[in-house]
């Protein structure tokens, strides 16, 4: 299946896209209204219950990657997912969101974009996130197009390599300092195709083969929490290989090699990975067969 939210960016007008996000989530809005009154509530209780089930437990770091109308309706809303994560962790584990500013492509974003406020630019990935970021305790990389909020013992560590990098996804990234502490990722409600940041952990682990950048590096300004501004480089992908991306094709090898299982958050179909062997394998496989997002079926 070809990244359906890449192609979109990528092909439609960015007000067609809004507009399509819009009806969409007007349609949501109800079917949640409906399942509030019909009694069909989550609570915090019952999540700490299913997700110690599916296998999350004290002193875990998880990165979460989350839809939160596909869980159903939550007794009071976000905040329900975010204490029931941090309550089966518990203080010895970290919880990570992505919390990037941007919705649609890297390109055209960085260009309209002149400054990244780590303090004040809102999470456009969605309520849980959004909601997670304001919270007290929250540490939030100062990364200008993938920022991600951390909280627990070890925040300041998984975020503060991610300023002045040249690219996102880098050895000192918090999605890779993840797989150093064996951490997990949960996708609740979403997949690989909308949101596989993880996916490009490969990209710069390696001399990779296709162009996923685009090729001109752009001057960003960055604000930090103490309202000092930095002017760093950035690159950004390139939006013409973005369409190329089968990211949930990548699916049944990873279940294969027992990288993730297929669980149930709520009511949302949720994949749990394991942060250390999804990056393993994604490097065995490139190595050896070619086997990349781009091409998930490539054979040396």
């Amino acid at each position: 299946m070809t990244d359906f939210r890449s192609v979109a960016k990528a092909i439609f007008p960015s007000f067609l896209f809004k507009f399509y996000r819009a009806k969409k989530k007007k349609k949501r809005n109800a079917d949640l209204q409906a399942q509030k009154e019909k009694g069909q509530i989550f609570t915090k209780d019952s999540l700490v219950k299913n997700l110690e089930s599916i296998g999350i437990k004290k002193g875990d770091s998880l990165l979460v990657h989350s839809s939160l109308s596909k869980m159903g309706y939550l007794e009071n809303g976000p905040d329900t997912l975010i204490d029931a994560l941090l309550e089966v962790i518990g203080s010895t584990g970290n919880l990570l969101m992505p919390s990037s500013p941007n919705a649609l492509l890297q390109l055209d974003y960085i260009k309209s974009n002149t400054l990244f406020d780590v303090e004040n630019s809102p999470s456009k990935l969605g309520a849980i996130t959004e909601t997670f970021r304001k919270r007290n305790g929250v540490i939030r990389s100062l990364n200008a197009t993938e920022p991600v909020c951390a909280f627990g013992p070890d925040a300041v560590y998984l975020t503060d390599g991610h300023f002045n990098e040249l690219t996102p996804y880098t050895n000192k990234s918090p999605f890779y300092r993840l797989t150093e502490k064996n951490g997990k990722i949960l996708y609740i409600g979403v997949t690989l195709a909308n949101a596989g940041t993880s996916l490009h952990l490969l990209e710069d682990a390696v001399e990779f083969k296709y162009p996923v950048y685009f090729s001109e590096v752009f001057d960003v300004r960055v604000k930090d929490s103490q309202g000092v501004i930095h002017n760093v480089k950035t690159k950004v992908h390139n939006p013409e290989y973005s369409k190329k991306r089968k990211c949930d094709d990548l699916l049944p090898l990873f279940i294969q090699e027992q990288v993730c299982s297929k669980v149930k958050i709520g009511n949302a179909d949720t994949y749990l990975f394991d942060s250390k062997k999804m990056f393993d394998s994604m490097l065995n496989n490139y190595k050896e067969k070619g086997i990349t997002m781009y091409t998930p079926n490539a054979a040396n």
